[in-house]
């Protein structure tokens, strides 16, 4: 299943006025990188994003939201929330919200150096 473009298009017409913002196609999925940095995403009929992994726990009462993982493995820092929970815009601004104030401290990828 190819990801979801209206949510896609929700998350970018909230973005649209940030600097630095850019759009990728990345693991089957649309992520929006912010400062080079990978930051949300829309990978099915999920939100990906990037949060504070120390935040989590504040998280519990917060339903429609899961750590992502590749294969077996958790991926720290990332979680998946379900397109569900994200109907009403002031649902959907909390949880970009919480990717965005996380973003300056995030780190960036590695750049591959190309031979």
């Amino acid at each position: 299943m190819p990801f979801n473009s209206q949510l896609a298009n929700r998350i970018a017409e909230k973005l649209i006025d940030l600097p630095d913002v850019e759009e990728k196609i990345m693991f089957s999925g649309l992520v929006f990188m912010v400062a080079g940095k990978m930051c949300i995403g829309v990978m099915k009929d999920k939100i990906m994003l990037r949060v504070d992994p120390e935040c989590l726990n504040l998280l519990n009462d917060k339903d429609g939201w899961e750590q992502m993982k590749m294969g077996t493995k958790q991926m720290n820092g990332y979680i998946l929330v379900s397109e569900d929970v994200v109907n009403q815009n002031k649902e959907l601004d909390y949880w970009l919200n919480l990717a965005l104030a996380f973003n300056p401290f995030a780190k960036a990828a590695k750049k591959k150096i190309k031979k």
